[in-house]
């Protein structure tokens, strides 16, 4: 077959797949419909998983998992836009990873709103002027987002789905190596590339930024200053870059919670995961042990655990636990039911699908 005859068959089935595309736009529509008249949710993340893994199993060609994801994740956000428009609040401006991360789980579809600090997003969520936000909350050499950690207690919304995003941070300046005075980034960032800095600019200040985007705005400003940000940051701000991939661990992964009013259904078979927060009694020897044995008991596997002050009362704690599974599990909600019984403080902050593409 020669090279028109070629084309001439792609052209076939791009018509064949626009009108398929189409009609199931439609269908989503009438499912929205429907939703709405319910009163629930248009995004169901439970629902897209359920997809994924179709997909996955489903298909025998050449397209790999990560293709299908983000071909269908596009799809997705055309028909929930079809069903009601969302737009999604997150930590910005335009394109920090946490905006990286909130366009890679809802598409291009959605409307999205950058705010300057994580409280800001839960607020606007909480506010109803987005409906949903999403956060960074840890980060696999940094650690945990403690302002993320902490709105989670205060805002009374829910985890409704994760996001993994690889972090590839970029040197980003005007200016040549020996001409740099100041680094500008998230304090995470900084951190994350604290030894290649030390290396191969120890001379430079350290100024932590709002954001990685404020820091790539700021360098654009200054040139005597440098970001460290994503490669999309500079392209989007036309800033050269001066060093790509300088986080000192190569294999450097943030973690994102999309926070929204509505819990997120049941996965079932082991994809799930939960988080909860818990307060320990007073005077109570043990009681760490004690409060996490309802877990260990019913075999549940405990993936995180992190303590913060609660701020109530001195040395009183938080403890923020995520666990396999899903609240309406029989076994992790017998377990909960026994924590409660125990600690004087227990909240579900969501559960949710347990996916990490």
């Amino acid at each position: 077959m020669d090279l028109e005859a070629l084309r001439n068959e792609i052209d076939g089935i791009d018509s064949t797949i626009v009108e398929l595309l189409n009609e199931r736009v439609r269908l989503a529509g009438d499912i929205g419909k429907l939703k709405m008249k319910a009163g629930t949710a248009v995004y169901v993340p439970t629902r897209e998983e359920e997809i994924f893994g179709r997909l996955k199993a489903q298909s025998k060609g050449l397209l790999s998992e990560a293709a299908l994801r983000a071909i269908y994740r596009e799809v997705f956000s055309a028909a929930r836009e079809q069903q009601k428009p969302t737009t999604i609040a997150y930590l910005g401006p335009e394109a920090t990873y946490t905006h990286q991360a909130a366009l890679k789980n809802f598409g291009q579809a959605s409307a999205y709103m950058p705010l300057d600090t994580v409280p800001d997003v839960f607020t606007t969520v909480r506010r109803g002027d987005a409906e949903y936000g999403v956060v960074p909350i840890e980060n696999s050499t940094q650690g945990t987002v403690i302002s993320s950690l902490d709105m989670l207690v205060e805002a009374g919304l829910t985890i409704v789905a994760q996001i993994y995003l690889e972090i590839s941070h970029c040197l980003i300046s005007h200016s040549p190596f020996e001409e740099i005075r100041s680094i500008h980034s998230k304090d995470n960032a900084l951190g994350q590339c604290r030894q290649w800095i030390a290396r191969m600019l120890p001379g430079a200040e350290l100024i932590e930024s709002t954001s990685t985007a404020a820091a790539v705005k700021h360098a654009k400003e200054h040139p005597a200053a440098a970001a460290i940000a994503s490669k999309i940051a500079a392209v989007l701000y036309e800033m050269p870059v001066q060093a790509e991939r300088i986080n000192d661990e190569q294999d450097n992964v943030t973690r994102f919670l999309v926070i929204g009013k509505h819990g997120t259904p049941r996965l079932g078979e082991g994809r799930d995961r939960s988080s909860f927060v818990f307060t320990l009694p007073d005077n109570n020897p043990g009681a760490l042990i004690k409060a996490l044995f309802p877990f260990s008991m019913r075999g549940i596997n405990i993936s995180k655990i992190e303590s913060r002050p609660s701020r109530k009362k001195l040395w009183d704690y938080f403890f923020y636990i995520d666990v396999a599974g899903h609240r309406d599990d029989p076994a992790l909600g017998e377990a909960i039911e026994e924590l409660e019984r125990f600690c004087p403080f227990v909240k579900w902050l969501g559960s949710y699908p347990n996916s990490k593409l």
